[in-house]
């Protein structure tokens, strides 16, 4: 029986994994229950999984014939805090809690190509080591740097990793990745406004926080246009802002939450220092104060070469459309700290029906078509055979 058709046998229990992880999402650092469930499906396979590493994080090897070599399949599976609206039949149970950005099908993914992988142990030379992660939504506590911490790259050393996350903005028989950088790093900031409460009416007895507040949001974008070189990429997002308390009070306090991404290490460094002196100068001039915190987040990811190489030779015997985008993402992945420690790859897989609407990533309406886990299997399984035996 050929790869494809070995898939095909297990297709039906994948989507089975899919939709019951799609339905029961967890968020990161709360995915008790996912874990449960990951573990239960792998000792069904006769594996011996190993529980809590690093988190809630789920490990298990299969050892096909003798041989030296061990490679690693990541997959994440903490979910994001936003309210599903996509309709399906199995659509999330947990209120405001769902699976927008698709962890719940890499996840699956990884069972299926664990239950393909335990039937062809004689096929294959060395060892797979099977990583489940948790946490990968959370930048500033991620479930990798837990994993390696705690050892998940040894007994047996793990000599490269594989991983893939689903994209709408391919299509469903394709997959896209680059040599080198794949994603930004992904930062994360707080900024708090301090002014003096007043009667709307009066806002000469005040000093009013949303102003000020609105004045740095506008600032802090001259950063990008104008103090990085149009030839580095960075972004400086500000999603989240909160101030006041009715709507004739001065705001007293106006408090900003966002992201910086940008490709370039001495770039990521140079952030901080400069929002600080804006934020600073506007609120101090506008007779107010300030306070600012900076966390630093992933690494940028980065595909080392023959593990790219790799990935995309195999991809090609396999699919019709493999991409090598000119651009890397901007968006934020901490399969990074695996590929800081060891080579390895990272790929987007399509997952856009042609004919289905388009939602992006993180969307509370993405629903990535299913027919893409077969795709990933094949070319997720196929790199790690081709780099045992080869």
């Amino acid at each position: 029986m050929c790869l494809a058709d070995k898939i095909g046998a297990v297709q039906a229990t994948v989507a089975e994994h899919r939709r019951w992880l799609h339905a029961h999402p967890e968020l990161s650092g709360k995915e008790k229950e996912t874990a449960a469930y990951i573990a239960t499906a792998l000792r069904k396979l006769g594996l011996e999984p190993t529980e809590n590493v690093g988190g809630y994080g789920v490990v298990a090897v299969i050892e096909g014939c003798k041989g030296d070599k061990c490679v690693g399949l990541r997959a994440d599976f903490d979910a994001l805090p936003i309210q599903e609206e996509t309709g399906l039949p199995f659509a999330s149970v947990n209120p405001g809690v769902s699976h927008a950005c698709g962890h719940d099908v890499h996840t699956a993914m990884l069972l299926g190509a664990a239950e393909v992988l335990v039937g062809m142990k004689e096929e294959f030379t060395g060892t797979v080591k099977l990583i489940f992660q948790p946490s990968e939504e959370n930048a500033t506590d991620s479930g990798a740097k837990k994993m390696i911490a705690a050892g998940v790259l040894e007994n047996p050393p793990v000599n490269a990793i594989f991983a893939q996350h689903v994209s709408p903005y391919y299509p469903t028989g394709s997959i896209a990745l680059n040599e080198g950088a794949m994603s930004a790093s992904s930062d994360r900031f707080f900024i708090t406004v301090k002014g003096k409460s007043s009667h709307g009416s009066a806002p000469e007895n005040g000093v009013d926080a949303v102003t000020i507040g609105a004045q740095v949001i506008t600032a802090l974008q001259t950063i990008v246009s104008r103090n990085i070189s149009p030839l580095d990429s960075v972004v400086l997002t500000i999603g989240k802002v909160t101030a006041g308390s009715r709507y004739n009070i001065i705001a007293e306090e106006c408090l900003m939450e966002g992201t910086c991404r940008t490709l370039n290490p001495r770039v990521q460094e140079q952030l901080p220092t400069r929002m600080e002196s804006i934020i600073k100068g506007i609120s101090e001039s506008m007779g107010g104060s300030y306070a600012f915190r900076y966390v630093k987040g992933f690494i940028p990811t980065i595909n080392t070469p023959k593990e790219f190489e790799l990935v995309r030779d195999t991809a090609k015997t396999l699919l019709d459309n493999v991409i090598v985008p000119e651009k890397s993402a901007m968006t934020g992945e901490d399969f990074s700290y695996f590929v800081k420690e060891i080579p390895g790859a990272f790929y987007w897989l399509g997952c856009q029906k042609a004919d289905a609407p388009f939602y992006p990533l993180h969307n509370n309406r993405f629903a990535p078509d299913e027919d893409a886990m077969k795709f990933g299997m094949e070319v997720m399984i196929s790199s790690a055979l081709n780099y045992l035996n080869k």
